[in-house]
């Protein structure tokens, strides 16, 4: 996950040093913009320390690896639920709330409330009923 960790690392150093660069152009007089590209090279180190957190904890994947064989990728990819409706409620919710743009703000409050009990159906499916761990 180097490799990843790079790919967010790099652009984070090139906003930080864009900030410093727009810094100097303007003066140091529009403090928005200097402070929303240093924002955004945040956002990038954070999701490449989250990267390099996953490569000192799992180690090298075998994609990572020269002499890597395809037989080891093999296995469960992880756990999905074909059967889940929460799904649909969220995207329910959300196609509320983009019509709450086009007509009025109120419509939005019944869009989070929708939204947060599809979220919390989907976060808690598998902590009750027939298919709880």
């Amino acid at each position: 996950m180097r490799l990843e960790a790079n790919v967010f690392n790099l652009p984070a150093a090139f906003f930080f040093l864009a900030a410093i660069v727009y810094g100097f152009l303007n003066d140091w007089s529009e403090w928005v913009g200097t402070v929303c590209i240093l924002l955004t090279g945040g956002m990038f180190v954070m999701i490449g320390f989250y990267f390099k957190m996953l490569q000192r904890r799992h180690g090298a994947r075998p994609e990572d690896r020269l002499d890597a064989e395809i037989h080891e990728q093999s296995g469960d990819q992880g756990v999905f639920a074909p059967w889940s409706w929460w799904p649909l409620v969220i995207a329910a919710s959300l196609a509320l709330a983009f019509l709450g743009l086009a007509i009025d703000w109120w419509i939005f409050a019944p869009a989070a409330l929708l939204g947060v009990i599809g979220l919390v159906g989907w976060v808690f499916e598998f902590s009750r009923g027939q298919h709880a761990h």
